[in-house]
């Protein structure tokens, strides 16, 4: 119901967070999306991969890199007190390639030329 709603007033593109219920519902939600011919910008790389026009978030595997370091500090006898607090330090761009011309848009060459991935 909601993406019939956005379809028909064509407010523009949407962005979806990213929570648990919505991670485990990215197949739905990419090809919701794309059905509805609504762009769609996502926080996690699945969503995109499921039919999402483009996602922007940190690389995980980098941050679960950076929890496994700080579980070992704190195996190691470290204070939580003082370990400092730490934020992504990597993040990708990924477009999907097949979804922006199933909506008819154009991706500026000089945005390809920034991403991290592009799905054909």
């Amino acid at each position: 119901m909601a993406f019939e709603s956005l379809a028909k007033t064509r407010k523009g593109p949407v962005l979806i967070g990213a929570d648990a219920f919505l991670v485990n519902r990215s197949e739905q939600l990419g090809a919701l999306t794309l059905h509805h011919a609504i762009p769609a910008i996502f926080s996690y790389r699945e969503f995109v991969e499921a039919g999402g026009l483009m996602g922007y978030a940190a690389n995980r595997p980098d941050v679960y890199r950076q929890g496994g370091i700080y579980l070992g500090r704190l195996l190691n006898g470290a204070k939580v007190a003082d370990l400092p607090i730490q934020q992504p330090t990597r993040f990708e761009l990924i477009i999907n390639l097949t979804t922006a011309k199933a909506l008819g848009l154009a991706v500026p060459a000089t945005l390809l030329s920034r991403v991290d991935e592009v799905i054909e």
